[in-house]
């Protein structure tokens, strides 16, 4: 594991900065050659708490990698990128692209972990394939970038795969959910939010889809602007309507305005919930209690936080960077891992380090991970797939900050 004083330095040259290029890392050795990898996420605006968790997750695999010389003769250096925008006041699909540019048009950059939000993986992924570029997102789920009906959109270079994930997708991140407030809840009847992004959208669409296959009556639907500050018109007509339920697609610059103005409108004892865009920090630095009591979220990989295998992990990135991981930050060390699984695999075999054979490497990895061995199908999507659901309930013993202690996980969604 990374020694405490490398992770010293990851503080002193990563935490007050969103674009860093091996600030804080140990110099190469005088034989070491370097190797750049990307790190794009929205690092400001409304999902920066959790995109920041991220970030330290993949600092700490790459660090360990050039602790340890997992790379034999490499150096790995961190370049970081904000995807996010003040315009935007979240993540911007146009912001994300311009980065993606950026990165390929480094050649010393191989590899990327990110990015966090789908909009932005959708407005990526082409630069990628074009350049034969192999990311891994520890975190977007939305299915079209890596299904086959949208290779021509999404991997116009032959249709390779070159965007792979850590968490499997909202195929069944929204499905399962439906699964959840039919089977589990007992709704009979819902009414459904998104906040119009690639993300939101889609997975509203497959809880939707999945709700009517099981029963559950869909009132309607409404479109959020994430730029509007008061949804209280909407609310208030949901409330006229006595949905049982509510299901949000989204992240949070609508979803905290959401569940925050949701509180003084709708009866407390109606089931709400969403996806992974509200397992996020600013559910409860954001919002808080009592308005967030009682949400329902799910995210696209297991629990691990809480499991004493992993908390070897959770303590030093605790000490680390003064914060706690979540389930996405293991994700994004994960995929960490897998890279440098990949890089070290070509240097035993005496291969060159070039972006076709990092993304064949990628490919065909089976790496040890903290979820366990992770491989990918032909697509680029994760072979295990699940899907986990918490609740926020207020822990009055533990810090408002403590996810682990806020977000009570309730098991693994009914799959069918």
């Amino acid at each position: 594991m990374l020694t405490r004083r490398a992770a010293g330095k990851l503080i002193a040259g990563a935490a007050a900065s969103t674009t860093l290029v091996g600030a804080g890392f140990r110099p190469a050795f005088a034989a070491d050659k370097v190797i750049k990898i990307g790190i794009t996420l929205p690092l400001t605006g409304a999902d920066a708490e959790g995109a920041n968790r991220i970030k330290y997750g993949a600092l700490l695999s790459i660090q360990q990698a050039n602790d340890s010389g997992a790379v034999k003769g490499y150096t790995l250096v961190p370049v970081v990128l904000n995807n996010a925008t003040t315009t935007a006041g979240q993540y911007d699909p146009a912001q994300a692209a311009t980065n993606a540019r950026k990165l390929v048009s480094d050649p010393d950059v191989m590899a990327a972990i990110g990015p966090e939000m789908s909009g932005d993986g959708k407005a990526m992924s082409a630069i990628y394939s074009e350049a034969n570029f192999a990311t891994i997102t520890p975190a977007s789920t939305n299915p079209d970038i890596t299904s086959p009906k949208f290779a021509s959109e999404y991997r116009p270079n032959g249709g390779k795969a070159v965007y792979f994930r850590t968490v499997t997708t909202d195929a069944l991140q929204g499905p399962y959910m439906a699964n959840y407030y039919a089977d589990v809840l007992k709704v009979k009847s819902v009414y459904i939010l998104d906040d119009s992004g690639a993300y939101g959208v889609g997975i509203a669409d497959t809880f939707e889809a999945r709700a009517k296959e099981k029963g559950i009556k869909v009132l309607g639907r409404d479109r959020l602007d994430p730029t509007e500050a008061d949804y209280t018109v909407s609310l208030t007509k949901i409330k006229g309507m006595n949905p049982d339920g509510l299901y949000y697609g989204g992240v949070q610059g609508a979803g905290t305005k959401l569940v925050k103005q949701a509180y003084g409108v709708l009866p407390q004892a109606m089931p709400k919930g969403g996806g992974d865009g509200l397992y996020a920090p600013e559910m409860l630095t954001a919002v808080g209690f009592p308005a967030a009591e009682g949400w329902y979220c799910t995210i696209a990989a297991p629990h691990l936080t809480d499991n004493p295998a992993v908390q070897p992990f959770v303590k030093l990135y605790e000490s680390t960077w003064h914060t706690q991981p979540d389930d996405y930050a293991i994700t994004a060390y994960d995929a960490g891992l897998v890279i440098t699984a990949a890089l070290a695999s070509l240097v035993d075999a005496g291969k060159p380090i070039t972006r076709a054979n990092v993304r064949e490497a990628i490919q065909t990895s089976h790496t040890n991970t903290l979820q366990g061995p992770v491989a990918f199908d032909e697509n680029g999507d994760i072979v295990n797939k699940v899907i986990s659901v918490f609740q926020i309930v207020e822990n009055k013993g533990a810090s408002l900050t403590d996810m682990n202690a806020q977000f009570k996980y309730i098991g693994t969604a009914p799959t069918s």
